[in-house]
């Protein structure tokens, strides 16, 4: 297990890699926050990168920040404004690939069930209608599973996912062009399948992965297809692009690009302290976001309107759901949408949607954490037969349910209402998506209404159907849609949750209305208000969203004196929510274990310091550094990141020169390079580590000097190693008892940070100099060639490195950042914390008063869970 380089399972601690079960000691499950009492809580993993946020500052970039001016600044502003316009424009268009085969393949389907339901309901063959219904959805799902098989990012919503990468966090896979594509083809199998799910949801991702690959002109699953574009080539760059393209996957999806621009900030950005209402600090900018989703609300309205009406240019479908116009009938004079008198109601509704979706919430964790337990371990095969499973039960309750609980009611001559052909067509589709299944002449099925229709029509029949719907057939559509759509949410599928929330309370709003109207004869009430506002109260109740749901719930009915029951609705769903669980979201990225960081800490963190909370245990490097001391410090790490330090202080006026640092650990005698490396080993062998330092290769030179040093290949040797066990960083005792504070915090002069993608680059370039050259003799490498194989760099351990004389040296110091954000071992953690997240960084760190390095600060350091362990730790030795 010791050299085991695979992950651990975030459920059972058990390794990946080799099957081992991972043992610790009860005082590093102390310090991890996983006791007993916890043992069901899932901790985050320590597998998950962040993303390199913060510009590194070196002398690369500085040379490219001196030959820009202000043509090369507007021709970078015009790309970037080229860029988030294709990106809008292809996730439209994707929107209405998703768009058009989901309604070939339902019209396909519902056609030929509802001829063989009207021939058999005479003959009564009805089993055989079931028969066809089940061929049909079986067979999409099937579909559908088989492809998150393929890329098994795919399932879900993939809200989850974009929310963590935009938080910082590297989730391996989710904005690959293999997820794209099995995102798309598998949610409209899933949703022509009849799963209770939605194809909102995964707009949103599928735009995210857009704006992550468009910018780069190229693709890892098209190896091929490479085009020289040197823009954007870095995180920072990718996680705005990604920001927008989620923003675009809103507005597509729902007609609401402001809705979706805010959706971004809201639920994605890392820089909007939502509780605070700061102003957004995003690089990439508001003008952006809102022109992208503009992009992609009138790409897919134009193409839309003109395949559906024929009349190209009309732009009257803007997103892949519209709930219409919400009017009151002219023929009813005490008819209004809303008055003051039913805000009360709206309070009391969202009251019961927050305590729904904390029960959905709930009963859906657990419905994961046993798929997790009890089929996710088991071989492939058995997830495709979960979700076969799921849509035959789908399929046989909607068919028994609306030939055997459905009522016939009396259609209504309703009048038309407005005259503009969207309203119009939003009627007739109204009308003709009435189902008389089982019923005679006249009248209709109002569950199989409900049921039998794609489930943006049966949204439109709960807001804007004039005929009744029986309180009992919404009570039961309500129920068996609750618990259908809970068990379907985190099956191996590509599903959203937006719709079937939307539909689910919107039955519930129906029946508010309903029995409003019957039993306590409110006669001004108009029941698609309420029907929008159960919608709303109920999805709130369950993704604990407030200021972008409630936009782009306006942005879908054109009604903007709907937004204060839709707010003051929303807000009391996630304050009542929020009172027993998490939202469905910040759920699933906990049961993946993603070291999500929230807004802020808690008031209780601040009684520690970030010396209570940062890495002591540091591995640096020397500016000046040997090739044989890198490749080992980066095949027996798991770091991004290392400290460019330099030891004595006392000498430290020989070591600047300008600005350039020069290093003597190779210049000094050999009696002071063999105390200074014996000084190092003793204190390696205390922690149980190895030495991460050029010294002890020196040593071991001494040690081995009895055989000639040119019959060593001491690369060689490493190449065998590459196995090596890590360090032990949990001794056996605890490090008060045998470290002094010497040993714990040594003399370590901090100068800068390197990122591991820097060396290993470094390395691959051949960038090194000799022992009896100077350092200005070393090759230089631009911003463009350090950035060429962005984001996919080079593993260490796959590179052959055997060409290069370990001996030869690497000046690192052009390369590293000497200007990182750090912090004072005595500064509170809500600064550290507000400091690391509003900045985006990957790495803080500790600098005492005279510049020395004594630690560092990760995300890991700043999970809840972390902090929550070391705030009972404090306690502990009060």
């Amino acid at each position: 297990m010791a050299g085991c380089r695979g992950s651990l399972c975030c459920c059972c601690r058990w390794c990946c890699c080799c099957g081992e079960r991972e043992t610790r000691t009860p005082e590093e499950l102390t310090i991890l926050g996983e006791t007993q009492e916890e043992e069901d809580e899932i901790l985050p993993r320590k597998d998950y990168e962040s993303l390199d946020y913060d510009r590194c500052i070196n002398d690369p970039y500085l040379e490219v920040l001196e030959t820009m001016d202000n043509k090369k600044g507007r021709r970078y502003e015009a790309v970037k404004w080229m860029v988030v316009f294709a990106i809008g424009v292809c996730t439209g268009l994707v929107g209405l690939f998703v768009d058009f085969f989901v309604r070939l393949f339902t019209q396909l389907k519902f056609g030929v069930v509802q001829t063989s339901v009207e021939e058999c309901s005479q003959k009564g063959c009805l089993a055989l209608s079931l028969l066809e219904l089940l061929g049909f959805n079986l067979t999409f799902v099937f579909l559908a599973s088989l492809l998150v098989l393929i890329e098994p990012v795919a399932a879900g919503s993939g809200i989850p996912e974009v929310k963590c990468y935009l938080n910082g966090v590297k989730v391996p896979g989710i904005v690959r062009l293999r997820t794209l594509l099995c995102k798309v083809l598998g949610v409209l199998f899933s949703v022509a399948g009849g799963l209770f799910v939605g194809k909102e949801g995964p707009m949103i991702h599928s735009g995210s992965v857009v704006g992550a690959g468009l910018p780069q002109f190229q693709s890892i699953s098209l190896r091929k297809i490479q085009f020289n574009f040197p823009y954007f080539r870095s995180d920072r760059d990718k996680r705005d692009f990604v920001s927008a393209g989620a923003a675009a996957g809103v507005a597509a999806a729902f007609g609401a690009p402001i809705g979706g621009t805010l959706f971004s900030l809201e639920e994605g950005s890392s820089f909007w302290n939502q509780g605070l209402n700061h102003t957004p600090r995003i690089t990439l900018g508001v003008p952006y976001l809102l022109f992208c989703s503009m992009s992609a609300t009138f790409t897919l309205n134009f193409f839309r309107s003109g395949i559906q009406f024929g009349s190209w240019g009309s732009f009257q479908l803007p997103g892949l759901l519209n709930f219409g116009e919400f009017k009151c009938s002219d023929s009813d004079k005490k008819c209004h949408l809303w008055t003051a008198m039913d805000l009360g109601f709206f309070v009391v509704m969202g009251v019961i949607g927050g305590l729904l979706g904390a029960t959905f919430n709930c009963l859906n964790k657990r419905l994961a954490k046993y798929r997790m337990r009890n089929v996710h371990p088991k071989p492939k095969l058995v997830r495709v037969l979960e979700s076969l499973l799921v849509s035959l039960v789908t399929t046989v309750v909607v068919f028994v349910a609306s030939m055997v609980l459905g009522e016939c009611r009396q259609m209504s001559s309703s009048s038309q209402i407005g005259n503009d052909s969207f309203q119009l067509q939003v009627t007739e589709d109204v009308n003709s998506s009435i189902k008389t299944f089982f019923c005679p002449n006249d009248t209709y099925n109002d569950m199989a209404t409900l049921f039998f229709n794609p489930q943006e029509s049966a949204i439109l029949q709960l807001f804007h159907q004039d005929g009744t719907f029986s309180p009992i057939t919404l009570a039961l559509f309500f129920i068996l849609y609750f618990l259908l759509a809970c068990w379907t949410y985190g099956v191996s599928v590509p599903s959203g949750l937006f719709v079937p929330s939307l539909l689910c309370g919107a039955a519930f709003g129906r029946l508010v209305a309903n029995v409003l109207k019957s039993y306590i004869g409110l006669g001004h009430i108009y029941s698609g208000t309420f029907a929008l506002i159960g919608a709303a109260a109920f999805l709130g109740g369950v993704v604990r969203m407030t200021i972008s749901l409630t936009v782009i719930l306006i942005e879908s009915t054109n009604e903007i004196t709907y937004g204060l029951p839709i707010m003051v609705t929303l807000m009391v769903a996630k304050w009542t929510g929020d009172f027993f669980n998490k939202g469905i979201y910040d759920i699933h990225v906990g049961l993946r274990g993603v070291p999500l960081l929230e807004w802020e800490t808690e008031v209780e963190m601040d009684k520690l310091r970030a010396s209570d909370i940062m890495e002591p245990n540091l591995t640096y490097v020397y500016p000046h550094t040997r090739i044989q001391s890198l490749v080992s410090i980066l095949r027996t790490t798991v770091h991004h990141a290392f400290p460019v330090v330099t030891e004595n202080r006392g000498n430290e006026k020989e070591f600047m020169k300008g600005n350039q640092l020069i290093s003597n650990n190779i210049k000094f005698k050999k009696s002071s390079i063999l105390t200074r490396a014996g000084e190092q080993r003793k204190r390696s062998q205390s922690m149980k580590s190895y030495p991460s330092s050029e010294l002890r290769n020196m040593c071991d030179e001494h040690i081995a000097s009895e055989e000639p040093a040119e019959k060593e290949d001491l690369l060689q040797q490493m190449l065998e190693r590459r196995y090596t066990p890590y360090p032990n960083l949990y001794p056996d005792q605890s490090p008060s008892e045998d470290w002094t504070m010497e040993e714990r915090f040594r003399p370590l002069t901090f100068h800068g940070l390197i990122l591991r993608s820097q060396l290993v680059t470094l390395l691959v370039r051949g960038v090194c100099y000799s022992e009896s050259q100077s350092s200005a003799s070393q090759p230089r490498l631009s911003y463009a060639e350090m950035a060429e194989d962005y984001p996919r760099y080079p593993d260490i351990h796959d590179l052959d490195l055997t060409l290069l004389n370990p001996r030869m040296i690497v000046d690192v110091t052009p390369y590293m950042n000497p200007s990182p954000f750090t912090v004072s071992p005595n500064t509170h953690v809500s600064q550290v914390f507000n400091l690391f997240r509003t900045m985006g960084l990957r790495h803080l760190p500790v600098v005492n008063a005279v510049g020395e390095i004594v630690g560092i600060v990760t995300r890991h350091n700043l999970t809840s869970e972390f902090l929550q362990a070391r705030l009972r730790q404090h306690y502990q030795t009060i």
